[in-house]
């Protein structure tokens, strides 16, 4: 009879162990409060266009229950790349609107 009560405290005693591990390690389940705007650990230059080098340089933080790395630098180099793609086309698109830009006439002076 003792020893199926110390099999029995036993098996309560791992199972609470492994239950409590489980549940700091995975969580409660309960969502993550919204980020504080003022507070955010990315900083984008407020003063220019982000560029993709900008999207490249950004550092995100990691947490135990975080994000896959590779995933999120694969997906800023897609960001960082559609954006350069970006800027190419509207400097391409600006050379051209330069180009066919009529030259101001000169005023023709009225002759005498």
């Amino acid at each position: 009879m003792l020893t199926f009560v110390v099999f029995v405290v036993g098996l309560v005693l791992v199972g609470g162990l492994l239950f409590l591990g489980a549940a700091l390690l995975l969580g409660r389940g309960e969502t993550q409060p919204p980020a504080e705007l003022d507070r955010s650990p990315v900083e984008l230059p407020d003063d220019r266009a982000v560029t993709g080098d900008d999207v490249r340089a950004l550092q995100i933080s990691v947490t135990v229950r975080g994000y896959r790395m590779t995933e999120v630098d694969w997906l800023l180099e897609q960001l960082a790349q559609t954006i350069d793609e970006r800027d190419v086309e509207i400097a391409r698109l600006q050379a051209d609107l330069d180009a066919a830009a009529p030259t101001p006439v000169e005023e023709e002076q009225p002759r005498a």
